[in-house]
């Protein structure tokens, strides 16, 4: 809450929503071990700015990509409840076209990245909306017959609807199972009104959800898992973050086992709130290792969050930072969604409020023999975009994308590309 009146007060005109708050408590990603504060030569480009019209506003996820065609959401704009855009690169430039426009009923403000499922649909979460205002599971498909027109949207099934009592509320986010099973996290709703991991299972043409998880009415269990897009080893376990909660109710990291009769839940690591981070805001990463990768959004050694790795080792895990980060205000500025790492095993993300003009950045973690160095790709500087709460995404040519909650033109955000 005080970062998001801080925002306000460096940035006149900044335009603020409902549940803006919410998404400004972001994540941090800090480590500590080298640091190089010098931008790195890139070409950086805004793709397109936003309206808050027909084309959406605000977004707070990133982009997904498939054919050299960008898919993403916007938290506001289209017809007032959040839109569903597709990106084509056309000659020398990008063209935006809305692909579905939230109207509340079929859901309300969608808050994550949309992905592609096993049938080539387009999924995805509301965070609000849908039949019980509780947010939804939505899917997309294009026209079964060619458009025609300049502007093609798609047609949207829901697929589950939260009711808000023990099923859950309020989901951001999806993956998919190898089965083709959907896994999510809601932050409120469950058995004790502090979030649930859920799945879904198609079936007999419909969906049905189980709830492989409550979180505790209080720690040591952890609390409201915001953000935590939770992701799979190869023994087919899950693993999630929660942003409160744990020992020191500072959050904690999760893991999900099946078993015969469901899922078991272990908190795996609780967040001490000192120089190891604390709050951690989004989900995991992993490596063919089965290290697991996150970031926190405050504390650490100079008060702006942690990226950290856990490793598993003689059947627990060990947790160490790899960088710790200043945020520009002095909290909650790191990222707020998860990593991503590239072939070579270095870590890319963005801040929402760090960077050499306090309005986030794109950053590079370079793993050399196991010590980082920091690297920032991109300033913010508010014409280009501020205030990024996406994740960064790759093309196959290495080029990256994401997308800023604010600046631009018209102060509803951008979508911008780097390239090497």
């Amino acid at each position: 809450m005080n970062n998001l009146k801080q925002l306000r007060s460096v940035t006149p005109g900044l335009h603020v929503s409902v549940g803006t708050v919410t998404l400004a408590l972001a994540i941090v990603f800090g480590l500590a071990v080298v640091a190089s504060q010098a931008a790195q030569a890139q070409t950086f480009n805004v793709l397109h700015t936003f309206t808050g019209g027909s084309d959406g506003g605000n977004p707070s996820a990133g982009v997904t990509i498939k054919a050299g065609v960008l898919y993403g959401t916007t938290y506001e704009g289209g017809a007032g409840y959040g839109a569903v855009y597709q990106m084509k690169h056309v000659g020398s430039g990008w063209t935006l076209n809305p692909l579905h426009n939230f109207a509340g009923s079929d859901g309300a403000i969608p808050t994550a990245p949309v992905v592609f499922g096993p049938d080539g649909a387009l999924y995805g979460t509301t965070e609000f909306g849908g039949a019980n205002s509780k947010g939804n599971v939505f899917k997309l498909r294009p026209s079964p017959t060619a458009c025609k027109t300049a502007l093609c949207p798609w047609s949207e099934t829901v697929i589950y609807s939260f009711e808000g009592g023990t099923d859950g509320s309020q989901p951001i986010g999806i993956v998919f199972g190898q089965a083709g099973n959907i896994y999510g996290t809601t932050s409120s709703g469950g058995t004790n009104a502090n979030g649930t991991a859920y799945e879904l299972t198609s079936s007999g043409g419909g969906w049905t959800e189980s709830v492989q998880h409550s979180f505790g009415s209080y720690y040591p269990d952890g609390l409201v898992p915001y953000r935590s897009l939770m992701t799979f080893d190869n023994a087919g376990n899950l693993y999630g973050t929660t942003f409160l909660g744990g020992a020191s109710n500072a959050g904690s990291v999760f893991q999900l086992t099946p078993s015969g009769s469901g899922w078991i839940e272990t908190v795996i690591y609780n967040f001490q709130g000192n120089g190891d981070g604390r709050f951690p805001y989004s989900g995991l990463i992993i490596d063919q290792s089965g290290n697991l990768y996150g970031t926190t959004t405050d504390a650490g050694i100079h008060g702006g969050g942690t990226v950290f790795e856990l490793s598993p080792s003689g059947g627990g895990w060990t947790y160490s930072v790899l960088y710790s980060l200043t945020g520009s205000l002095g909290e909650s500025c790191g990222p707020a969604w998860a990593l991503v790492m590239d072939a070579d095993g270095n870590l890319y993300d963005m801040t929402q409020c760090d960077g050499a003009n306090g309005l986030g950045n794109v950053f590079k973690l370079t793993n050399t023999g196991g010590s980082w160095t920091y690297t920032s790709l991109h300033d913010f500087s508010g014409s280009d975009g501020s205030f990024p709460l996406s994740g960064v995404t790759f093309d196959p040519s290495g080029n990256l994308y994401g997308t800023t909650y604010y600046g631009g033109a018209n102060n509803y955000g951008v979508v911008w590309e780097i390239t090497p």
